[in-house]
């Protein structure tokens, strides 16, 4: 009786052009990352901002990326103005991650644009975009499938898991994080 592969990886090929950069490129930016970014002082913003747009990273006025944060190809992120990118952070960037102005993805959160086809036994990868719009926040802790939006000012919970689509305006919890209900806002006096 014949079993049925799963899976076999000595058959796994990464597509041409994957990383959208040549090897050594990539590798030069992993150093640079690992030497130059994450031993940075915590109140250096200024260098990390520096060192990613020299990557292709691009990065909005007053962004504030912690050392700890990682970023897996600068060349496919996209940060608007005065977002914040939280310790230990993974910018998981197979794939174009775009996060809004104004928004804030907490400590340890992953946001994760590449996965493998599990149908396939030549497990292929699979990525696409992550979107987060401005105004939104990404509590302690938060993993984003890939190929997700995240609407405007909408807020993910902490430890929650998401693997779909979120509206704007809602308070969304839970794995898998659904809408529970509508962000209220304080006006300001």
């Amino acid at each position: 009786m014949n079993e049925p592969v799963f899976q076999d990886l000595s058959r796994f090929r990464l597509p041409d052009q994957f990383r959208g950069r040549p090897p050594a490129y990539v590798q030069l930016w992993w150093l640079v990352q690992w030497h130059l970014v994450r031993p940075s002082p915590q109140v250096m913003y200024g260098w990390r901002r520096f060192w990613l747009r020299q990557f292709g990273a691009e990065i909005g006025q007053g962004v504030l990326l912690r050392p700890t944060a990682a970023v897996t190809y600068p060349w496919n992120v996209r940060i608007g103005e005065y977002a914040w990118i939280g310790d230990e952070v993974v910018l998981y960037s197979l794939g174009q991650i775009t996060i809004g102005s104004h928004t804030v993805i907490s400590q340890r959160s992953y946001l994760c644009t590449g996965a493998h086809d599990f149908s396939s036994p030549t497990f292929d990868m699979l990525v696409q975009p992550i979107t987060v719009g401005e105004q939104a926040w990404l509590a302690a802790d938060v993993f984003v499938a890939p190929g997700v939006t995240i609407g405007r000012g909408c807020v993910i919970g902490v430890r929650s898991s998401v693997f779909s689509d979120l509206p704007g305006g809602m308070v969304c919890y839970g794995s898998p994080a659904v809408a529970v209900r509508p962000r209220q806002t304080r006006s300001e006096e």
